[in-house]
Protein backbone atom coordinates (compact mmCIF):
# COMPACT_ATOMS: atom_id res chain seq x y z
CA UNK A 1 0.00 0.00 0.00
CA UNK A 2 1.26 3.32 -1.04
CA UNK A 3 0.23 6.70 0.76
CA UNK A 4 0.62 9.66 -1.31
CA UNK A 5 -0.24 13.25 0.10
CA UNK A 6 -0.82 15.92 -2.45
CA UNK A 7 0.25 19.58 -1.30
CA UNK A 8 -0.07 22.99 -3.50
CA UNK A 9 3.99 24.33 -4.20
CA UNK A 10 5.12 27.42 -3.49
CA UNK A 11 3.71 27.99 0.48
CA UNK A 12 6.62 29.61 1.99
CA UNK A 13 7.68 29.05 6.14
CA UNK A 14 8.24 32.22 7.76
CA UNK A 15 11.34 33.25 9.36
CA UNK A 16 9.65 33.06 12.98
CA UNK A 17 8.40 29.97 11.89
CA UNK A 18 11.73 28.48 10.64
CA UNK A 19 12.67 29.12 14.26
CA UNK A 20 10.60 27.52 16.59
CA UNK A 21 10.40 24.77 14.09
CA UNK A 22 13.86 24.56 14.65
CA UNK A 23 13.47 24.43 18.38
CA UNK A 24 10.46 21.61 18.38
CA UNK A 25 13.40 19.67 16.24
CA UNK A 26 16.17 19.88 19.08
CA UNK A 27 13.71 19.02 21.85
CA UNK A 28 12.71 15.78 20.44
CA UNK A 29 15.88 13.26 20.07
CA UNK A 30 14.18 11.20 17.77
CA UNK A 31 13.19 13.78 15.65
CA UNK A 32 16.71 14.86 15.73
CA UNK A 33 18.30 11.67 14.50
CA UNK A 34 16.06 10.83 12.09
CA UNK A 35 17.01 14.06 10.02
CA UNK A 36 20.41 13.57 10.68
CA UNK A 37 20.21 9.98 9.15
CA UNK A 38 17.98 11.62 5.98
CA UNK A 39 21.03 14.39 5.64
CA UNK A 40 17.88 17.06 6.46
CA UNK A 41 19.12 18.51 9.18
CA UNK A 42 21.09 21.24 8.01
CA UNK A 43 18.45 22.57 6.09
CA UNK A 44 16.67 23.40 9.10
CA UNK A 45 19.81 25.18 10.81
CA UNK A 46 20.40 27.76 7.47
CA UNK A 47 16.38 28.51 8.20
CA UNK A 48 16.94 28.98 11.54
CA UNK A 49 19.53 31.58 10.78
CA UNK A 50 17.70 32.78 7.75
CA UNK A 51 20.13 32.00 4.78
CA UNK A 52 17.37 29.83 3.36
CA UNK A 53 13.66 29.46 2.78
CA UNK A 54 11.58 26.44 3.90
CA UNK A 55 8.16 25.37 1.96
CA UNK A 56 5.27 23.89 3.62
CA UNK A 57 5.69 21.03 1.02
CA UNK A 58 9.47 20.68 1.61
CA UNK A 59 9.01 20.24 5.38
CA UNK A 60 6.02 17.73 5.08
CA UNK A 61 7.71 15.17 3.27
CA UNK A 62 10.05 15.55 6.91
CA UNK A 63 6.95 14.82 8.78
CA UNK A 64 6.22 18.96 9.81
CA UNK A 65 2.86 20.16 9.33
CA UNK A 66 2.74 24.11 8.58
CA UNK A 67 -0.81 24.16 10.85
CA UNK A 68 0.90 21.52 13.59
CA UNK A 69 4.35 22.27 14.10
CA UNK A 70 4.50 21.32 17.59
CA UNK A 71 3.72 18.07 16.48
CA UNK A 72 5.82 16.08 14.59
CA UNK A 73 4.52 13.48 11.84
CA UNK A 74 6.36 10.41 10.26
CA UNK A 75 8.02 11.36 7.22
CA UNK A 76 5.27 11.78 3.90
CA UNK A 77 5.65 10.80 0.42
CA UNK A 78 4.44 14.48 -0.64
CA UNK A 79 4.14 15.35 -4.38
CA UNK A 80 2.62 18.75 -5.67
CA UNK A 81 1.14 17.71 -8.86
CA UNK A 82 -2.65 17.13 -8.35
CA UNK A 83 -2.78 14.21 -11.36
CA UNK A 84 0.27 12.12 -9.96
CA UNK A 85 -1.24 12.48 -6.31
CA UNK A 86 -5.12 11.18 -7.32
CA UNK A 87 -5.30 9.19 -11.25
CA UNK A 88 -4.73 6.03 -9.81
CA UNK A 89 -5.45 5.95 -6.15
CA UNK A 90 -8.26 3.65 -4.49
CA UNK A 91 -9.04 5.98 -1.62
CA UNK A 92 -9.23 9.22 -1.95
CA UNK A 93 -9.06 11.70 1.31
CA UNK A 94 -10.58 14.85 1.30
CA UNK A 95 -8.64 16.93 3.35
CA UNK A 96 -9.57 20.38 1.87
CA UNK A 97 -11.73 23.28 3.20
CA UNK A 98 -15.77 23.31 1.49
CA UNK A 99 -14.54 25.93 -0.26
CA UNK A 100 -11.73 25.13 -1.99
CA UNK A 101 -13.55 21.52 -3.03
CA UNK A 102 -15.70 22.51 -5.79
CA UNK A 103 -12.48 24.15 -7.81
CA UNK A 104 -9.87 20.54 -7.12
CA UNK A 105 -12.43 18.19 -7.90
CA UNK A 106 -13.70 19.72 -10.88
CA UNK A 107 -9.43 19.29 -12.10
CA UNK A 108 -9.31 16.04 -10.37
CA UNK A 109 -12.50 14.43 -13.15
CA UNK A 110 -10.32 15.40 -15.91
CA UNK A 111 -7.71 12.80 -14.25
CA UNK A 112 -10.68 10.12 -13.81
CA UNK A 113 -12.58 10.46 -17.28
CA UNK A 114 -11.04 7.06 -18.74
CA UNK A 115 -10.83 5.24 -15.19
CA UNK A 116 -13.06 1.93 -14.99
CA UNK A 117 -13.90 1.83 -11.62
CA UNK A 118 -13.96 4.83 -8.61
CA UNK A 119 -12.41 5.19 -6.16
CA UNK A 120 -13.43 5.50 -2.40
CA UNK A 121 -13.77 9.16 -1.46
CA UNK A 122 -13.57 10.09 2.59
CA UNK A 123 -14.44 13.45 3.01
CA UNK A 124 -13.50 15.38 5.78
CA UNK A 125 -14.69 19.07 5.02
CA UNK A 126 -17.48 20.18 7.07
CA UNK A 127 -18.44 23.60 5.92
CA UNK A 128 -21.31 24.56 3.44
CA UNK A 129 -22.51 26.83 0.70
CA UNK A 130 -25.90 28.02 0.09
CA UNK A 131 -27.92 28.04 -3.04
CA UNK A 132 -31.05 30.13 -3.34
CA UNK A 133 -32.57 29.68 -6.82
CA UNK A 134 -34.50 27.65 -8.28
CA UNK A 135 -35.40 27.07 -4.30
CA UNK A 136 -33.17 27.58 -1.11
CA UNK A 137 -31.00 24.73 -0.41
CA UNK A 138 -27.67 23.48 1.30
CA UNK A 139 -25.20 22.38 -0.61
CA UNK A 140 -22.10 20.04 1.30
CA UNK A 141 -18.68 19.07 0.10
CA UNK A 142 -19.82 15.57 -0.67
CA UNK A 143 -22.86 16.72 -3.07
CA UNK A 144 -20.10 18.76 -4.49
CA UNK A 145 -17.67 15.93 -5.07
CA UNK A 146 -20.23 13.58 -6.81
CA UNK A 147 -21.51 16.50 -9.29
CA UNK A 148 -17.82 17.48 -9.93
CA UNK A 149 -16.61 13.37 -10.54
CA UNK A 150 -19.53 11.63 -11.50
CA UNK A 151 -18.55 9.22 -8.47
CA UNK A 152 -21.36 7.37 -7.07
CA UNK A 153 -22.69 8.99 -3.79
CA UNK A 154 -21.97 5.23 -2.42
CA UNK A 155 -18.37 5.52 -2.90
CA UNK A 156 -18.68 8.47 -0.63
CA UNK A 157 -17.90 8.96 3.62
CA UNK A 158 -17.82 11.53 5.73
CA UNK A 159 -15.33 11.21 8.59
CA UNK A 160 -16.27 13.87 11.36
CA UNK A 161 -15.66 13.95 15.25
CA UNK A 162 -16.42 14.53 17.88
CA UNK A 163 -12.13 14.45 18.15
CA UNK A 164 -9.21 17.10 18.36
CA UNK A 165 -6.31 16.07 15.73
CA UNK A 166 -3.77 17.00 18.79
CA UNK A 167 -5.87 13.92 21.08
CA UNK A 168 -5.56 11.51 18.38
CA UNK A 169 -2.32 11.92 17.31
CA UNK A 170 -1.09 11.65 21.04
CA UNK A 171 -3.52 8.60 21.45
CA UNK A 172 -5.39 10.16 23.96
CA UNK A 173 -8.82 8.77 24.15
CA UNK A 174 -11.18 10.06 20.84
CA UNK A 175 -13.99 9.39 19.03
CA UNK A 176 -15.16 9.85 15.76
CA UNK A 177 -18.29 9.36 13.26
CA UNK A 178 -18.27 7.70 9.98
CA UNK A 179 -20.99 7.95 7.54
CA UNK A 180 -22.30 6.89 4.31
CA UNK A 181 -23.34 3.54 2.85
CA UNK A 182 -23.48 0.27 4.22
CA UNK A 183 -20.80 -1.45 2.28
CA UNK A 184 -18.26 0.96 2.86
CA UNK A 185 -18.93 2.51 6.18
CA UNK A 186 -18.67 -0.74 8.47
CA UNK A 187 -15.86 -1.90 7.07
CA UNK A 188 -13.92 1.44 7.56
CA UNK A 189 -14.98 2.12 10.39
CA UNK A 190 -13.75 -1.56 11.55
CA UNK A 191 -10.62 -1.13 10.10
CA UNK A 192 -10.12 2.54 12.03
CA UNK A 193 -11.20 1.68 15.32
CA UNK A 194 -8.60 1.50 17.84
CA UNK A 195 -8.44 0.76 21.56
CA UNK A 196 -8.02 4.98 21.88
CA UNK A 197 -9.91 5.87 18.84
CA UNK A 198 -13.31 4.65 18.82
CA UNK A 199 -15.37 5.13 15.72
CA UNK A 200 -19.08 5.40 15.46
CA UNK A 201 -20.89 4.31 12.44
CA UNK A 202 -23.84 5.57 10.74
CA UNK A 203 -26.16 6.22 7.30
CA UNK A 204 -27.08 9.55 7.31
CA UNK A 205 -23.86 11.26 5.59
CA UNK A 206 -25.36 14.60 4.33
CA UNK A 207 -27.23 15.23 7.74
CA UNK A 208 -24.13 14.68 9.38
CA UNK A 209 -22.05 16.56 6.97
CA UNK A 210 -24.16 19.58 7.64
CA UNK A 211 -24.55 19.70 11.21
CA UNK A 212 -20.42 19.64 11.41
CA UNK A 213 -20.70 22.95 9.60
CA UNK A 214 -23.26 24.04 11.54
CA UNK A 215 -21.30 23.46 14.92
CA UNK A 216 -18.06 25.27 13.63
CA UNK A 217 -21.01 28.23 13.37
CA UNK A 218 -21.54 28.48 17.03
CA UNK A 219 -18.01 27.43 17.92
CA UNK A 220 -16.61 31.23 17.12
CA UNK A 221 -19.06 33.14 18.96
CA UNK A 222 -18.31 30.69 21.95
CA UNK A 223 -14.72 31.81 21.85
CA UNK A 224 -15.87 35.42 21.99
CA UNK A 225 -18.12 34.90 24.66
CA UNK A 226 -15.27 33.47 26.20
CA UNK A 227 -12.90 36.02 25.52
CA UNK A 228 -15.24 38.98 26.43
CA UNK A 229 -16.15 37.31 29.82
CA UNK A 230 -12.61 36.45 30.89
CA UNK A 231 -14.14 32.63 30.76
CA UNK A 232 -16.96 33.66 33.30
CA UNK A 233 -18.70 29.89 33.92
CA UNK A 234 -22.20 31.85 33.52
CA UNK A 235 -21.96 33.37 30.41
CA UNK A 236 -20.15 30.19 28.87
CA UNK A 237 -23.46 28.15 29.58
CA UNK A 238 -26.11 30.89 29.13
CA UNK A 239 -24.08 30.84 25.54
CA UNK A 240 -24.41 26.86 25.13
CA UNK A 241 -28.32 26.96 26.00
CA UNK A 242 -29.17 29.52 23.45
CA UNK A 243 -26.65 28.24 20.58
CA UNK A 244 -27.50 24.23 21.04
CA UNK A 245 -31.10 25.54 21.05
CA UNK A 246 -30.58 27.32 17.54
CA UNK A 247 -28.64 24.13 16.56
CA UNK A 248 -32.13 22.05 17.82
CA UNK A 249 -34.09 24.33 16.03
CA UNK A 250 -32.36 24.42 12.76
CA UNK A 251 -32.13 20.77 12.37
CA UNK A 252 -36.05 20.78 12.50
CA UNK A 253 -35.93 22.34 9.48
CA UNK A 254 -33.18 19.98 7.69
CA UNK A 255 -34.05 16.63 9.38
CA UNK A 256 -37.35 14.33 9.14
CA UNK A 257 -36.49 12.69 12.68
CA UNK A 258 -34.36 15.42 14.36
CA UNK A 259 -34.00 13.77 17.82
CA UNK A 260 -31.92 11.02 16.59
CA UNK A 261 -29.52 14.08 15.74
CA UNK A 262 -29.42 15.68 19.34
CA UNK A 263 -26.74 13.56 20.83
CA UNK A 264 -24.41 13.68 17.77
CA UNK A 265 -24.98 16.88 17.71
CA UNK A 266 -24.06 17.83 21.25
CA UNK A 267 -21.50 15.96 21.54
CA UNK A 268 -19.45 17.58 18.32
CA UNK A 269 -20.87 21.02 19.49
CA UNK A 270 -19.69 20.73 23.13
CA UNK A 271 -15.77 19.30 22.02
CA UNK A 272 -15.21 22.14 19.46
CA UNK A 273 -17.00 24.84 21.96
CA UNK A 274 -14.26 23.92 24.41
CA UNK A 275 -11.19 23.36 21.98
CA UNK A 276 -10.84 23.87 18.35
CA UNK A 277 -9.79 26.26 15.42
CA UNK A 278 -13.15 27.76 15.31
CA UNK A 279 -13.30 28.47 18.97
CA UNK A 280 -10.00 29.59 18.72
CA UNK A 281 -10.55 32.30 16.19
CA UNK A 282 -14.04 34.02 17.89
CA UNK A 283 -11.36 34.15 21.29
CA UNK A 284 -8.42 36.39 18.67
CA UNK A 285 -10.72 38.58 17.23
CA UNK A 286 -12.79 39.62 20.60
CA UNK A 287 -9.07 40.02 22.01
CA UNK A 288 -8.31 42.40 19.25
CA UNK A 289 -5.50 40.57 17.58
CA UNK A 290 -6.99 39.23 14.37
CA UNK A 291 -9.83 41.06 12.48
CA UNK A 292 -12.76 39.68 10.31
CA UNK A 293 -10.81 41.60 7.35
CA UNK A 294 -7.80 39.69 7.44
CA UNK A 295 -9.90 36.97 6.12
CA UNK A 296 -10.68 33.22 7.57
CA UNK A 297 -7.58 31.52 5.77
CA UNK A 298 -5.38 31.78 9.50
CA UNK A 299 -1.79 31.32 9.51
CA UNK A 300 -1.04 28.12 11.86
CA UNK A 301 -4.29 27.08 12.11
CA UNK A 302 -5.41 26.77 8.31
CA UNK A 303 -8.94 27.58 6.93
CA UNK A 304 -11.60 29.05 9.80
CA UNK A 305 -14.54 27.24 8.24
CA UNK A 306 -16.73 28.91 10.75
CA UNK A 307 -16.92 31.77 8.83
CA UNK A 308 -17.92 30.78 5.52
CA UNK A 309 -20.76 28.63 6.98
CA UNK A 310 -22.21 31.52 9.10
CA UNK A 311 -23.35 33.17 5.69
CA UNK A 312 -24.86 29.81 4.04
CA UNK A 313 -26.97 29.29 6.85
CA UNK A 314 -28.03 33.16 7.18
CA UNK A 315 -28.56 33.46 3.89
CA UNK A 316 -30.67 29.95 3.69
CA UNK A 317 -32.81 31.28 7.07
CA UNK A 318 -33.23 34.43 6.11
CA UNK A 319 -35.02 33.24 2.87
CA UNK A 320 -38.72 34.30 1.91
CA UNK A 321 -39.67 30.85 1.05
CA UNK A 322 -39.17 29.62 4.46
CA UNK A 323 -41.38 31.54 6.38
CA UNK A 324 -43.87 30.10 9.19
CA UNK A 325 -46.31 32.09 11.25
CA UNK A 326 -44.69 32.87 14.56
CA UNK A 327 -47.46 31.81 17.75
CA UNK A 328 -46.52 35.02 19.20
CA UNK A 329 -46.99 37.74 16.57
CA UNK A 330 -49.38 36.01 14.73
CA UNK A 331 -47.53 37.31 11.42
CA UNK A 332 -44.97 35.13 9.19
CA UNK A 333 -41.10 35.58 9.93
CA UNK A 334 -37.97 33.73 8.50
CA UNK A 335 -36.57 31.41 10.42
CA UNK A 336 -33.11 33.61 11.06
CA UNK A 337 -35.43 36.13 12.98
CA UNK A 338 -35.39 32.74 15.77
CA UNK A 339 -31.90 33.11 15.48
CA UNK A 340 -30.39 35.82 17.48
CA UNK A 341 -26.85 34.60 17.84
CA UNK A 342 -26.39 33.35 14.37
CA UNK A 343 -27.73 36.69 13.30
CA UNK A 344 -25.39 38.21 15.43
CA UNK A 345 -22.08 36.32 14.40
CA UNK A 346 -23.71 37.13 10.68
CA UNK A 347 -23.25 41.26 11.73
CA UNK A 348 -19.87 40.74 13.31
CA UNK A 349 -18.13 38.23 10.70
CA UNK A 350 -19.82 38.98 7.24
CA UNK A 351 -21.35 42.35 7.25
CA UNK A 352 -19.17 43.50 9.41
CA UNK A 353 -21.40 46.19 10.79
CA UNK A 354 -21.06 45.03 14.68
CA UNK A 355 -17.64 44.38 16.82
CA UNK A 356 -17.65 41.62 19.27
CA UNK A 357 -19.45 42.76 22.08
CA UNK A 358 -22.86 42.68 19.72
CA UNK A 359 -22.29 38.87 21.06
CA UNK A 360 -22.64 39.68 24.76
CA UNK A 361 -25.72 41.83 23.82
CA UNK A 362 -27.61 39.43 21.78
CA UNK A 363 -26.60 36.93 24.70
CA UNK A 364 -27.88 39.05 27.58
CA UNK A 365 -30.78 40.82 26.30
CA UNK A 366 -33.56 41.36 28.60
CA UNK A 367 -36.14 40.38 25.89
CA UNK A 368 -34.50 37.61 24.78
CA UNK A 369 -37.03 34.16 25.59
CA UNK A 370 -35.82 30.83 27.39
CA UNK A 371 -34.08 28.19 24.95
CA UNK A 372 -36.68 26.29 25.44
CA UNK A 373 -39.35 28.08 23.78
CA UNK A 374 -37.20 28.20 20.71
CA UNK A 375 -37.38 24.49 20.72
CA UNK A 376 -40.84 24.26 21.29
CA UNK A 377 -42.32 26.34 18.70
CA UNK A 378 -39.38 23.82 16.81
CA UNK A 379 -41.26 20.74 18.10
CA UNK A 380 -44.99 22.20 17.36
CA UNK A 381 -44.80 23.21 13.59
CA UNK A 382 -43.85 21.12 10.73
CA UNK A 383 -40.76 22.67 9.96
CA UNK A 384 -39.27 19.99 8.46
CA UNK A 385 -38.15 20.75 4.23
CA UNK A 386 -36.51 18.07 2.19
CA UNK A 387 -35.62 20.65 -0.37
CA UNK A 388 -33.17 22.13 2.11
CA UNK A 389 -30.87 19.05 1.95
CA UNK A 390 -31.60 18.65 -2.25
CA UNK A 391 -34.16 16.04 -1.35
CA UNK A 392 -37.07 17.36 -3.19
CA UNK A 393 -38.11 20.37 -4.62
Amino acid sequence: MQVRIWRRPGRSVDRATAEHLFEVINSREDVLRRLIRRCAYLKYVEARLGDRVLYADEILKDGFCLNMIDTPLCPLKVVTNLQEAVWDADIVINGLPSTETKEVFEEISRYWKERRTMPIIISLAKGVEAALTPFPRIITPTQIICRATGVPIENVLYLGGPNIASEIYNKEYANARICGSDKWRKPLAKFLRQPHFIVWDNNDLVTHEVMGGLKNVYAIGAGMVAALTNESATSKSVYFAHCTSEMIFITHLIAEEPEKLAGPLLADTYVTLLKGRNAWYGQMLAKGELRPDMGDSIKGKGMIQGVSAVGAFYELLSHSSLSFMHPDGNKPVAPVELCPILKTLYSILITRDSSTHAILQALRDETMHDPRERIEIAQSHAFYRPSLLGQSQ
